[in-house]
């Protein structure tokens, strides 16, 4: 079983947008007969999150996982094809999955609780790959968890980019917080009160900057919907 994450960059991201992918694309997707699909998109009850960080223009608005036999089988290219028609801008990734905090399994199709909110990452130039793996799953991990009212963790690292012209990625990480986050750093970090969330703070900050996760990022506040698990025989 392989990964693929999909990011749609748009202009023209409104609730009309939101509802079509959630609805009648998500369904086209389905039919394919993916083993696994998830989709991440930035919706009304998310949209002005405090939280937001973007680099790239247009703007990430959506992400679509797929679980797949093949990445470049026949069902990936459907669905880069169909998914090519609802965004200005399309690009795929080969990731592989870690979960130190796996995601609910919901109902197929209804939102999953909370902010999923969704980190690109890349790689500073002057850090090579094992010493910036290191210290993201080595020693940022435990920390992420500890400082933060996170109750999923997924990290997809970026294998390699399946698209022409893909903006260089090396990791799109999701985090699922209480959906008060959307407007309280107190929530997003799980804090009893102002000194406990100034400490949680920088030691979030001294953690994501060993490994250049405080600068150059995309943090794209989303609502997450699952409507196939490749990890169960049958959804709910």
């Amino acid at each position: 079983m392989e990964k693929v994450i999909v990011t749609l960059r748009t202009n023209a991201a409104d609730d009309e947008w939101a509802e079509s992918l959630r609805g009648p694309v998500a369904q086209q997707l389905l039919a394919l007969g993916l083993p696994g699909l998830a989709i991440n998109v930035r919706d009304a009850d998310v949209r002005d999150s405090m939280m937001t960080l973007t680099v790239l223009d247009p703007p990430v608005q959506a992400l679509v996982s797929l679980w797949t036999q093949q990445y470049y089988g026949d069902q990936v290219l459907m669905a880069l094809e169909l998914l090519g028609h609802h965004a200005e801008l399309v690009a795929a990734y080969l990731v592989t999955e870690s979960a130190p905090l796996p995601p609910p399994v919901t109902p197929s199709g209804e939102r999953t609780p909370g902010l999923a909110n969704m980190a690109l990452l890349r790689r500073p130039a002057d850090m090579d790959e094992p010493t910036w793996l290191a210290r993201w799953h080595g020693n940022h991990t435990p920390v992420a968890i500890a400082t933060q009212s996170t109750f999923t963790y997924v990290q997809n690292y970026v294998v390699r980019a399946l698209t022409e012209n893909a903006p260089v990625l090396n990791a799109i990480v999701e985090e699922h917080f209480p959906i008060e986050s959307v407007h309280s750093l107190h929530a997003f970090f799980g804090a009893a009160d102002d000194a406990d969330l100034q400490s949680r703070m920088e030691q979030m900050v001294a953690s994501t900057a060993a490994f250049g996760a405080n600068v150059n990022i995309d943090a794209v506040p989303t609502s997450r919907y699952l409507y196939r698990s490749p990890f169960q025989a049958e959804q709910p």
